[in-house]
């Protein structure tokens, strides 16, 4: 059986090639390439079209989150996992909308780390003990809604990560009212962004 190839994206030089160090070194596995920043990445992976990506969010230029986003669309069957010193829930859940698969915190050690892999590949969602906590916590009973319900269709369809137009053709109506309900969205939740709202609508249940 052919190996599971990794490619790592961290912009560290000693965690990156201790990361390479210990892949290359497991069984069954192998360090395919890496890369320094998202930009890179995504111009060298679409080639490459590795089985796993460990990510981290912290990169210069383009973060991991945007990244796992474009490299979903661009790689639908490769596993993203992210391997990141952040624990917040933003972070934790908008690296879950945007696509990645799992969510592993940096002191992971590099056995936990290898079957988190394994794990990743056969169709799991590795994560963090600490993480899992707070996404089993997310599936409380669902809150009282301040969205209607065709304001909670325009969220469901941006969680899914589709643009204006997208949605607009999904409703059947014009992309000015889709704007006039994400504007609406964004009072009622308090938010500013799109990542906001999803990473809210997430946590409180909403959608």
């Amino acid at each position: 059986m052919s190996n599971i190839h990794v490619a790592i994206i961290e912009d560290d030089p000693e965690i990156r090639k201790l990361m390479e160090i210990v892949i290359d070194g497991s069984p069954g596995f192998s360090c395919f390439h890496t890369y320094e920043d998202a930009e890179s990445a995504l111009i060298g992976l679409p080639r490459y079209k590795p089985h796993l990506v460990l990510m981290d969010i912290h990169l210069p230029g383009m973060n991991g989150i945007e990244c796992t986003r474009k490299l979903t669309s661009l790689l639908p069957d490769t596993q993203i996992i992210m391997l990141t010193i952040q624990e917040d829930d933003d972070s934790v859940f908008d690296s879950l909308c945007a696509g990645a698969s799992g969510y592993l915190i940096k002191s992971t050690p590099p056995a936990q780390l290898m079957e988190a892999l394994e794990e990743a590949h056969r169709g799991g969602a590795p994560m963090s003990p600490q993480i899992a906590r707070k996404v089993v916590r997310s599936f409380r009973p669902k809150s009282q809604s301040p969205l209607s319900e065709r304001e909670t269709e325009v969220l469901a369809l941006l969680c899914k990560g589709e643009n204006y137009r997208s949605v607009a053709d999904a409703l059947f109506v014009s992309t000015n009212t889709v704007k006039a309900h994400i504007k609406s969205i964004y009072q009622k939740l308090q938010v500013n962004t799109r990542a906001e709202a999803v990473s809210q609508a997430l946590r409180d249940k909403l959608i």
